[in-house]
């Protein structure tokens, strides 16, 4: 018996696919969580999403599908988190390699329920942006997850869309969601994160550290991002939706229009077409940008000094928790003291760790 589920955004997807696992199949052994390699710029500092051509190590599934096994490593000056993930976790990682386009996904995909034979399969993505239209004003990265909506749109196999954490990802709000939302499915508790624990404590992605928060029953306001977005942590946080996948199609332009793409620079030009905007040419503009900009250096008392003076503006605001992500553009750090800067505020000021968030006090 084997679970296959498709991390729609890949990042932070992935992680959420285990809590997933956990709450929904419990104990039926490991699943295939598809997902792409695209970690943020604070991980990985080259642009956009990496194909098999940018690890060493992976492992061939199908022709066309790889997996991440936890000798893989991904080739400098490249990042990724997915080898330490699959040293973590009791699932097998594959590899979304999005360079020929939705054919190319699509592609994968067959393959896998070919060679699988799964007895489910989920799209799943956490906040909810899937559901973008494409116009929003807030939204930011519309191209992975209309990308793999456009291609489990096109696979003649029975593809369940299941939408984590409504508005955790800062790009439509739950009130923006509530009439596309369908069926309830389940609602994430501190036991389903107990898998996760362990990649929590380093991984950086923001939803997915939310969403196991408020499964751990975390409530309040949480700021994230470099530009500071304040998130609402409520009982509809760690909730699961289902929502037919015709449906989703219907609603977004991107994943519509994509659909015959042979390259990733083809579903690029269709993102600023529609959307107005690549976030992958926001990636290319900040990473020239951080080129530019010395990383501070990270000196306890200095720290700590920044920490309050942003702590009180913070509280000005209403806000009751961050993320470590945050807090490291905050105080003009880098991806590489990310870490460090973690193990000092939890060592200096323990009481405030709300794993895997910062309580703002």
């Amino acid at each position: 018996m084997t679970r296959l589920i498709v991390a729609a955004g890949g990042g932070g997807d992935a992680v959420a696919a285990v809590m997933l696992h956990a709450a929904l199949y419990g104990d039926e052994g490991p699943a295939v969580i598809l997902t792409y390699a695209w970690d943020r710029l604070l991980v990985d500092p080259v642009p956009g999403p990496r194909g098999a051509d940018d690890f060493t190590g992976l492992e061939p599934l199908t022709p066309a599908v790889w997996k991440v096994p936890e000798g893989a490593r991904p080739i400098a000056p490249a990042g990724s988190t997915l080898p330490r993930l699959a040293e973590e976790l009791p699932h097998t990682l594959a590899l979304i390699d999005p360079r020929h386009g939705a054919e190319g996904v699509v592609r994968q995909l067959e393959e896998l329920v070919t060679h699988l034979r799964p007895t489910s399969i989920d799209l799943l993505d956490v906040g909810g942006d899937v559901l973008a239209r494409g116009d929003e004003p807030t939204l930011k990265s519309p191209l992975a997850d209309s990308l793999t909506l456009a291609a489990c749109g096109q696979v003649i196999a029975p593809i369940r869309l299941l939408i984590a954490g409504p508005g955790l990802d800062g790009e439509l709000s739950h009130d923006d969601l509530r009439n596309q939302l369908g069926t309830l499915v389940h609602t994430f508790t501190a036991e389903d994160t107990e898998p996760i624990s362990a990649s929590l404590e380093w991984h950086p992605s923001e939803a997915t550290g939310m969403l196991a928060a408020a499964a751990r029953g975390v409530r309040g306001t949480c700021e994230v991002r470099d530009a500071g977005l304040p998130i609402p942590l409520t009982d509809e946080s760690p909730t699961i939706h289902e929502v037919g996948l015709d449906e989703a199609l219907s609603r977004n332009e991107l994943a519509r229009a994509i659909t015959s793409t042979t390259t990733l620079d083809e579903v690029e030009a269709l993102s600023r077409e529609i959307c107005g905007f690549s976030e992958i040419d926001y990636e290319r503009n900040k990473a020239l940008w951080l080129k530019q900009q010395p990383p501070a250096k990270l000196e306890a008392e200095s720290v700590l000094a920044q920490l309050d003076q942003f702590e009180a503006e913070a509280q000005s605001r209403g806000v009751t928790h961050t993320t470590f992500r945050h807090l490291t553009e905050v105080l003009s750090l880098d991806g590489s003291q990310r870490d460090d800067l973690r193990r000092l505020l939890i060592n200096s000021r323990t009481a405030q760790y709300a794993a895997p968030l910062w309580r703002i006090t």
